[in-house]
């Protein structure tokens, strides 16, 4: 079994969030589906500090994201009152989408524990027609590494 990394990936932009009882499952951890609730959240945030939000995107561009595809690799698992780190980092950026790297860690006095890593693409679409849509300049130019 190969160690586990003990840090976020440099430059990853992060955001916190508490485990709630709402979160759990039957077992007390967080329910596996919760973690991508986590991610998005984590990507509204970071996309909000870059000065773009969703709602002016639909209403002053009349483009959306929406999710094309996502793949999670549990490690451990999340629980009750744990304080989360999430991570977020664009993997690669196209035209009309962006696969996004992210990553869930356990923070707490005795360290930091990497719990789920994700990967997700999203599109961006028209609002009017959900077909494919260039991203806006201005956000491209804010998605650069």
């Amino acid at each position: 079994m190969s160690a586990l990394p003990q840090a976020a990936p440099e430059g990853a932009f992060s955001w916190s969030v508490r485990v709630y009882y709402e979160d759990t499952d039957a077992g007390g951890v967080v329910f596996y589906a919760n973690y991508l609730k986590f991610f998005e959240r984590a990507r509204t945030e970071w996309l909000r500090e870059l000065g773009v939000t969703q709602s002016t995107l639909t209403q002053t561009d009349g483009v959306m994201f929406v999710v094309k595809s996502t793949s999670v690799d549990y490690h451990a698992p999340a629980r009750l009152d744990d304080e989360l780190k999430l991570t977020v980092m664009v993997e690669r950026l196209g035209r009309a989408s962006v696969q996004f790297l992210q990553e869930a860690w356990r923070c707490s006095a005795a360290g930091r524990e990497l719990l789920a890593v994700g990967r997700i693409k999203v599109g961006c679409v028209s609002c009017a027609t959900f077909r494919p849509n260039g991203i806006p300049r201005r956000v491209l130019d804010c998605l650069q590494p």
